[in-house]
């Protein structure tokens, strides 16, 4: 709940000052202003399908009851015949309850009109707060309209400490999709290479093998290399079994298919491990559970097709799978949970950055599992990156302060490096430029690390338009 109202505090235009009075010998604390402001300041109109839930927040839980007078203002739209709200407005005016014990209203928009266009726009504005000691400031204006998001705030569900979802988040849209880490091994890249990725959330690794032949290979065969084909193993030479940290698709552990059949060998495949279930002491993961095993796998082509062979180590006979390559996302996912393919990311221009446990390499040590890692979706065409805080604030950078090749396609940008594990904090000395597949460029400053108990895995951050 504490994060509420940290969230709010920093969204807020001004800062609010503690003032003493000099006039008495015992002085007294004057109290903060009760604040009412809206969570996030914008939606997209075309991403509406039914309707939209629209939270305000609160400074501090309510003592009191009292209410929120909100006005509406529409612009090529009419109330009642395009659009509704939960409460219902009357003459464009919303009076929302502020009830004792709560720390957020929320306002229900529900398009009634599917065919609005770009041309419409509709505010909501705070007008005022029948509570006593309040004040209006922070996000008053809420504006649905059919250009990108303005900014907000957002806080990746990732999971606790056990971090055992990737999120994929929408800037200009504000949306956050959800995919369990362990729920999938491989990636078909749906671009004009033939590659395949590996799941590096969950720390799988692969090697490939001198034969061609996967129903030839038992367990015996690969014994002596299974202790090396793992992440976190402090060897160097353990890089060469992970996909390249910088998502570059040309530097994947598996290599390119060839057209050749002969030329495309068996691939050694560490599973990498469950998602931990372990409760850790607040401030620490257990990002890791139960080892998921091994598969030997082959993988052939067959026009634009791939074509994926996979066993178990000791089988004699391999199951086969034939995945195309898609027009709309990146990849397609397989898993060997269930032997088909499974959704994971959005659409390959519908998401800009993603929370995930991540595989990195450190110099001197190979390859190495991060928690708390977000990288950008560079293979959509997004691009970022970061800026001291000593060069420029936050508030004061504008869109023409950005240098434009410091933008960087390496995904690992952002990645650890907005956070202090040691600490247990976001770092408020830098912030990062995002610029999205469709050009919309973003500042975006991480706010937390943990929740109120110090438990890891709740991040948050704020972002805002460029424009």
């Amino acid at each position: 709940m504490k994060n509420k109202y940290i969230k709010l505090y920093f969204i807020a235009i001004s800062i609010l000052t503690i003032t003493f009075s000099s006039c008495s010998k015992d002085e007294s604390l004057e109290s903060d202003p009760f604040v009412v402001a809206f969570e996030s300041l914008s939606k997209n109109l075309m991403d509406i399908e039914n309707d939209e839930t629209i939270v305000l927040v609160y400074s501090e839980i309510a003592l009191e009851n009292g209410s929120v007078i909100i006005n509406i203002n529409p612009k090529n739209a009419t109330y009642g015949i395009d659009f509704i709200t939960i409460p219902a407005a009357s003459d464009n005016t919303i009076t929302l309850p502020i009830s004792t014990g709560e720390f957020e209203n929320s306002i229900v928009f529900k398009k009634l009109n599917t065919i609005l266009d770009e041309t419409t726009e509709i505010e909501f504005v705070v007008m005022s707060i029948n509570y006593n000691n309040s004040n209006i400031q922070g996000y008053s204006n809420f504006l649905i309209n059919a250009s990108a998001s303005l900014g907000g705030s957002f806080s990746p569900e990732v999971g606790g400490p056990n971090e055992g979802n990737q999120v994929f988040v929408d800037l200009s849209s504000q949306r956050s999709t959800l995919a369990k880490r362990d729920t999938w091994d491989l990636g078909f890249y749906s671009g004009n290479n033939f590659r395949v990725t590996i799941n590096g959330s969950i720390f799988m690794a692969a090697k490939s093998l001198t034969s061609n032949n996967i129903d030839a290979i038992t367990e015996a065969d690969v014994a002596g290399l299974q202790p090396q084909v793992a992440v976190g193993t402090f060897n160097p030479t353990n890089a060469a079994y992970v996909d390249a940290p910088n998502g570059d698709i040309l530097e994947t552990a598996i290599a390119e298919i060839s057209e050749n059949d002969n030329e495309n060998p068996v691939y050694l495949l560490n599973l990498g491990y469950e998602v931990g279930t372990d409760i850790p002491t607040p401030g620490s993961v257990a990002i890791a559970g139960d080892q998921r095993g091994w598969k030997k796998i082959r993988i052939l082509r067959n026009n634009n097709n791939y074509i994926l062979q996979y066993a178990n180590l000791n089988d004699s006979a391999h199951e086969e799978i034939i995945i195309s390559k898609s027009s709309v996302f990146s990849f397609n996912h397989f898993s060997f949970n269930t032997n088909t393919l499974v959704n994971v990311a959005p659409q390959k221009q519908k998401w800009d950055l993603c929370f995930t446990v991540f595989t990195n390499v450190l110099s001197g040590a190979g390859s190495y599992g991060f928690s708390d890692f977000t990288v950008h979706n560079r293979n959509g065409g997004a691009l970022a990156y970061k800026v001291n805080s000593s060069d420029f604030q936050y508030d004061d950078f504008g869109i023409n302060n950005i240098i434009e090749p410091n933008f960087s396609r390496d995904i690992t940008t952002i990645g650890s490096s907005w956070r202090s594990v040691f600490d247990r904090i976001a770092y408020n000395d830098r912030f990062y430029i995002i610029k999205d597949p469709n050009g919309n460029n973003y500042k975006i400053k991480f706010l937390a690390l943990t929740n109120d108990d110090g438990i890891r895995g709740y991040p948050e951050f704020e972002y805002k338009l460029l424009q």
